[in-house]
């Protein structure tokens, strides 16, 4: 087929948006008329809505009889289904037709979308004016299979220019036009992605409208599927990661009883930047950890996965204290991509008989203790270091602490305390957290339903998602 030289079709400026559309009385204005061709004269005409539906209705009963007139697939498809929630035929439909030759093509009868509204039409006569005139407003395509693809040879393959329509246009609804003995054609471009498939010589104006508008809910209904499937499917992804980034907790033979609480700052976040992990060593010792590094990004998050599993493997190869917190800040300065970035951390070392603990800080925040014969309080942290990555050489000292017969012992990042209060700039703060820990514990909450009810109210009292990452480890020990 002799393809013409491209002719720019001028878009009006009620279908570009630069116009309000003007009102209309009995049918559409001029300028979104649907079109209709005229081979022997080779020029658009608009013809009288008024009358145009009934032309069409007579010209369908007329012809099409059961015994001559093979019916188009899309005349036995069921009514198109309603619109999903949000959505509304309020503005009309508008059809991109991409057909070479108008003189030969099909005539576009009087269109009208489920409303009544007429549908407006716009035509291109090769795949580069079609890219100009695919707006955002534009709901289907009807595509002349025909059409030679870019860089393709006729004959190469016979839907290359389907293909290519469903790169440039993802999210548009495509009705396939094809001759009525080329049926198999039809129902390969079906497969391929169009939404339905047209025969050139029996379109009609009911038959067209209602194939439209079918095409559009299904392209609707199936975004809407595709994007569930794709939700449901990252879901499990998500969990999977989650599961294989936070750690598993070595405690077997410990009596201690072990709770984590984790709650990623940046929406749809799987980790943060803060980490955690427990472990109990060979001689009996539980050791557990947590930090934080600073940002809340995807290398933050990355980098304290790292950080963790280099504790872990210190821990168990018998490094604790100074000489641990040592090896860690050479692992973060190999391992972080800017010299500023740095991390806190909190290590606890119990002794086997569960009555005493060795406490390190560096720039981290001091653990909560709640034991039954006194109120909730922080652990000392006069001895505080700095945090990994500020100071080379540094030195962290390492404190011992008396926990007592029966205790818990809750160690946390900075997000648990530094959400607000309110709508005003104050933050809940040390204080503020010792005592809502105090509350929670009087009125019998313990383990991870402390943990729980914590972050919540603290997400309350902040009125919303807190900015920064959250996480908490509680140990507990019950003679």
């Amino acid at each position: 087929m002799p393809v013409p030289v491209p002719r720019q079709r001028a878009i009006p400026a009620v279908e570009s948006g630069q116009a309000p559309a003007a009102p209309t009385v009995g049918g559409p204005s001029e300028a979104e008329a649907p079109l209709h061709r005229d081979p022997a004269r080779k020029e658009e005409t608009v013809r009288n809505d008024a009358t145009a539906e009934d032309d069409s209705a007579r010209t369908a009963t007329s012809t099409a009889t059961p015994a001559t007139a093979p019916t188009a697939p899309t005349a036995v498809h069921p009514a198109p289904r309603p619109a999903p929630h949000g959505t509304s035929h309020t503005t009309a439909l508008t059809l991109l037709l991409i057909e070479d030759d108008p003189a030969a093509g099909p005539i576009v009868p009087d269109l009208r979308d489920s409303d009544g509204k007429p549908m407006r039409v716009r035509t291109a006569r090769n795949l580069t004016e079609a890219g100009r005139l695919l707006t955002d407003d534009v709901h289907c395509i009807l595509l002349d299979l025909t059409l030679p693809a870019p860089g393709r040879a006729v004959g190469d393959d016979e839907l290359a220019v389907l293909r290519h329509v469903l790169e440039l246009a993802p999210r548009h609804a495509v009705l396939a036009l094809t001759a009525s003995g080329d049926a198999e054609r039809g129902a390969e471009a079906v497969r391929v992605g169009a939404q339905d498939y047209l025969f050139r010589d029996e379109l009609d104006s009911r038959l067209l409208s209602r194939a439209i508008r079918y095409a559009v809910e299904r392209k609707r209904s199936d975004t809407a599927e595709r994007r569930l499937a794709e939700g449901r499917l990252r879901a499990q992804e998500n969990a999977r990661l989650e599961r294989g980034l936070l750690p598993t907790p070595l405690l077997e033979g410990s009596p201690l009883r072990f709770a984590a609480r984790y709650r990623p700052g940046r929406s749809r976040a799987l980790l943060g930047g803060d980490f955690y992990d427990t472990v109990r060593t060979p001689d009996g010792t539980v050791h557990a950890m947590i930090g934080d590094v600073c940002g809340h990004g995807p290398d933050e998050a990355a980098l304290g996965v790292e950080l963790r599993i280099a504790w872990r493997a210190l821990t168990l190869a018998g490094l604790c204290g100074d000489e641990l917190l040592n090896t860690l800040q050479q692992v973060l300065e190999h391992e972080r991509d800017d010299d500023e970035i740095f991390a806190t951390l909190c290590t606890v070392d119990i002794a086997p008989d569960g009555r005493r603990a060795g406490l390190c800080l560096a720039g981290h925040p001091a653990p909560l203790i709640a034991r039954p014969d006194r109120p909730a309080r922080l652990l000392p942290y006069e001895n505080n270091g700095p945090a990994l990555g500020l100071l080379p050489g540094a030195r962290w000292p390492r404190m011992q602490v008396e926990l007592g017969a029966r205790w818990s012992l809750m160690l946390y990042t900075d997000g648990l305390i530094e959400g607000r209060i309110g709508d005003g700039r104050e933050r809940l703060g040390q204080d503020g957290m010792v005592e809502m820990i105090r509350r929670q514990i009087a009125e019998g909450l313990s383990g991870e339903e402390l943990l729980r009810a914590a972050v919540n109210e603290v997400r309350e009292l902040n009125g919303g998602e807190l900015t920064d990452d959250v996480a908490l480890v509680l140990l507990d020990r019950v003679p």
